[in-house]
């Protein structure tokens, strides 16, 4: 199983990047994309990110189609266009969440295969001026197959993300996927919009240096992408909250106990997790 042509739906950051990333990695496979905006379609090929625009006429055409859409748009698009993909293609959506998406297209995928995906990188900025060409340079590419896709295709696909620069292929559960990721991404997210809202940010010029920087980042989020992917993921992120406030109340508590060395050990156990982390 070969892929020759990969249709991309959705110019954006992430999908912009992707059609960048494999027009510099796979100069062999014609890349086609197609986005809403008129500006975007003509950015994607004064920048050379496509090949051609995508269409109704040649969707049929695609060995491999990209979704990178909101999580809603998603499922819309696919339920729209399922009857044009031709058989054996491969659909892989690249929305934020998994459960919500994999459990109301999987069904639909019949004569055509479809695989849920997630590649973790991003930007705190978006849209297709925002595209990389190594967006996704040594990133991890999260993958949620059904238990019984065929093996070929999930060699094929494992193939076509490490070849254009992917350093890690994740197989797992969108389940699984949807837990982690309201721990690594978007509670992140939360914490540093509700962090930057200090009156004293105003004033933070010649007083921060890169714990500053980093806490702010993704501050700067799309908020209409982040709270459908946060309400899509209700169930997972609200106990990561819950999770983290009740650990910052004990930071709260030993400050205002005056508890020198209850602190001396929730720091300790603070660096000894993190270096944990880093050996593994």
């Amino acid at each position: 199983m070969e892929i020759h042509s990969v249709g991309i739906v959705g110019l954006g950051l992430i999908g912009g990047s992707l059609a960048r990333t494999i027009r510099l990695h796979a100069k062999s496979i014609r890349v086609y994309g197609t986005d809403i905006l008129p500006e975007t379609m003509q950015l994607a090929h004064l920048m050379d990110a496509i090949d051609e625009d995508l269409t109704e006429d040649n969707l049929p055409e695609m060995d491999l189609i990209l979704v990178a859409l909101y999580p809603e748009a998603i499922v819309t698009w696919i339920e729209e266009h399922r009857s044009a993909f031709k058989p054996g293609a491969i659909v892989i959506d690249c929305g934020g969440v998994k459960e919500t998406i994999v459990s109301r297209i999987q069904p639909l995928a019949d004569t055509w295969h479809f695989i849920g995906g997630h590649p973790m990188s991003g930007r705190e900025i978006s849209g297709f001026k925002a595209s990389r060409d190594d967006l996704f340079d040594k990133a991890s590419m999260i993958l949620t197959p059904s238990p019984a896709e065929d093996l070929q295709v999930l060699q094929c696909v494992r193939n076509f993300f490490s070849d254009i620069g992917f350093r890690r292929i994740q197989f797992t559960t969108p389940r699984t996927h949807d837990e982690m990721i309201a721990y690594t991404s978007q509670l992140a997210h939360v914490v540093s919009s509700a962090y930057v809202k200090s009156e004293l940010a105003q004033k933070h010029r010649g007083f921060s240096a890169g714990s500053f920087a980093d806490m702010t980042r993704v501050a700067k989020v799309n908020e209409n992408m982040w709270t459908e992917l946060f309400f899509l993921n209700r169930e997972n992120l609200l106990p990561e909250i819950d999770g983290l406030i009740a650990r910052l109340t004990d930071y709260r508590d030993a400050l205002d106990r005056e508890d020198r060395e209850g602190m001396r050990a929730l720091l300790r156990e603070g660096r000894e997790t993190k270096e944990g982390l880093e050996e593994n």
